[in-house]
């Protein structure tokens, strides 16, 4: 990989890093990839996350995705989107009202 190759990818992890702790270390684990500047639109997309939700709201749902160790930027998205709260979309919500019945035979 290039010398401009590398800088640009630090400094992408730099800009995402000025949003959030969270948001910083989310982005260094998305770029550590046998190819990372593959993964830098990744990093571009969660950046835009920042823009449309709030580098503090950003920076939460990175902490939560890195508790759970998801490196998926998609997720993020889907947690601000859907309004996660404090539970990841992986796991599934409770179905409320819903009864089962055993089968007796």
């Amino acid at each position: 990989m290039s010398v401009y190759a590398m800088r640009d990818l630090n400094t992408l992890q730099r800009k995402a890093a000025t949003h959030g702790t969270h948001v910083g270390v989310y982005a260094a684990a998305v770029l550590e990839h046998p190819l990372p500047w593959t993964k830098m639109r990744q990093v571009y997309r969660l950046l835009g996350l920042v823009r449309r939700h709030g580098a503090e709201a950003v920076d939460d749902a990175c902490r939560r995705a890195l508790d759970a160790e998801v490196i998926d930027v998609g997720l993020i998205e889907r947690m601000l989107t859907r309004g996660a709260g404090a539970q990841l979309p992986l796991i599934p919500a409770v179905a409320h009202g819903i009864q089962i019945r055993a089968r007796r035979h």
